[in-house]
């Protein structure tokens, strides 16, 4: 009896995809309203970031890396789930009190990489709702620290008075339950202090470390020792000071012999909110920003690190997303994937060689429960739909501008050539046109389109308060 049982679990360690310790570990650092050009190694002319600089050099670049919905909880939800923010019912942002927030039958990467060993936390921004059913404990993670929503959802935002008291969190409990302007100048600061502590008590087991940053969404905040620092004024010190807490993270790996067997993956939950001026990032050369479906809003800086395993120095041109972290890490772990639709797909193809075929066909833009655009290879085919756009002057130093409302019709553009998407090609191509509106069409079926009035037939619902 005693060798049959031996022999069965033998049989299962060899069957099993991923041996103990050949687990990796997993490190997301996921920005707040960092545009595609923030940065020196983004093409910024004037925003120093040298560990920004160090990851591509010794990893990967992607320039064609989509976060699902350009808005942060819309974002949040499709890269913890893997999914389009629709599929989970997850949308715009949640504000304190919000009835809903994720749903419990919903798999976040901390849950999909739990049952293979893995000690997992989050140290930054939660944003899926902040009634303790909701909380990321009750998500898969072991630890957080971090404020619930975003750091503007304040008694202090300049054009909206009606919030209450922002809380900071640590676990479960309140541990400053009214954040100050002095308190959120050592936010980046504390969730870096927290993120270093957790992979030096981990350094002997495969983890999962998640850090959403706060910034540099507005209000801008720095703690003294990068304050007045950069070219940028104040939003060039909160890139700086971000650089520098990517710079702590990989001295961390290093110092504790984690390098190489970690995949360190940094980008941004969607493009600058462009009404605050010379408090917010540039898209450089794409169109539009936070709030659009156009790629200023949605196309976002990435880069992936893994020393030994990820070639170095390279650029990847691949269409690609932060609904395919999810499976990708699933798959590096041999971790079992959700029982339920996904819509990312293993991006490690790719990691391996960034001149492979990408295993990602096409990507869809959705605005709530609109389908504004998709996107397969170098084409993009808009749908006629209204956008926010600029009025005139953006705001200046903490405050907003305003926007107008601002209309397409159908267009198509090629990215390879046109990356502002500003010279409609569709009379031309009719035959691309129809091409992407089949895969339009298939999207409505299934996850809906309010321009049409369409419901989709396999959206899931968010989670209630109960």
């Amino acid at each position: 009896m005693l060798r049959a049982v031996l022999l069965v679990i033998v049989l299962l360690a060899m069957l099993s995809p991923v041996q103990a310790a050949d687990r990796p570990n997993f490190v997301v650092i996921f920005m707040d309203d960092m545009a595609y050009a923030d940065g020196n190694v983004f093409g910024s002319p004037d925003l120093e970031t040298p560990h920004l600089d160090r990851m591509a050099r010794e990893g990967m670049r992607f320039t064609d890396f989509y976060a699902a919905q350009a808005v942060c909880s819309a974002s949040r939800a499709a890269l913890l789930t893997g999914c389009y923010s629709n599929r989970v019912s997850i949308l715009g942002a949640l504000g304190p009190g919000a009835k809903q927030g994720i749903h419990p039958d919903e798999w976040t990467i901390a849950e999909v990489l739990k049952p293979r060993g893995y000690a997992t936390a989050i140290y930054g921004k939660w944003h899926l709702g902040d009634h303790p059913q909701f909380n990321p404990l009750r998500h898969g993670f072991d630890d957080w620290f971090g404020l619930p929503y975003s750091n503007d959802m304040w008694p202090f935002h300049p054009t909206a008075k009606n919030f209450p008291d922002l809380p900071l969190m640590h676990r479960d409990q309140v541990v400053n339950p009214k954040v100050t302007p002095d308190d959120q100048c050592q936010l980046t600061t504390q969730y870096t202090e927290h993120a270093v502590k957790f992979i030096e008590q981990h350094r002997e087991q495969p983890f999962f470390l998640y850090v959403p940053h706060s910034m540099p969404h507005v209000p801008l905040y720095v703690s003294e020792k990068f304050r007045g620092k950069s070219k940028r004024g104040v939003f060039g010190d909160v890139i700086a000071e971000i650089d520098w807490s990517v710079g702590q993270i990989l001295e961390t790996l290093q110092r504790t012999g984690l390098d190489e067997k970690t995949l360190v993956i940094f980008t941004s939950d969607n493009g600058p909110w462009l009404s605050y001026g010379n408090h917010a990032g540039s898209a450089g050369p794409l169109r539009e920003g936070k709030g659009t479906a156009w790629d200023g809003g949605q196309k976002e800086p990435c880069l992936m690190r893994w020393p030994g395993r990820i070639p170095a120095g390279t650029v990847c041109r691949g269409l690609s997303g932060t609904i395919d972290i999810l499976p990708t890490l699933a798959h590096l772990a041999g971790a079992e994937l959700p029982p339920h639709p996904i819509d990312g797909v293993n991006l490690q193809p790719l990691l391996a060689d960034p001149q492979a075929p990408s295993p990602r066909e096409s990507f869809l833009f959705y605005w709530g429960r609109e389908l504004h655009a998709v996107r397969a290879g170098q084409w993009k085919l808009h749908f006629p739909h209204s956008y926010r756009s600029l009025k005139d002057e953006p705001g200046k130093d903490g405050r907003p501008g305003p926007y107008i409302e601002q209309r397409t019709g159908r267009a198509l553009y090629d990215l390879s050539t046109d990356p502002g998407e500003s010279k409609n090609v569709l009379d031309p191509h009719p035959d691309i046109a129809a091409r992407l509106d089949h895969l339009a069409e298939a999207a409505r079926t299934d996850l809906g389109d309010a321009l049409v009035k369409r419901p989709g037939t396999r959206v899931r619902p968010y989670g209630m308060v109960e």
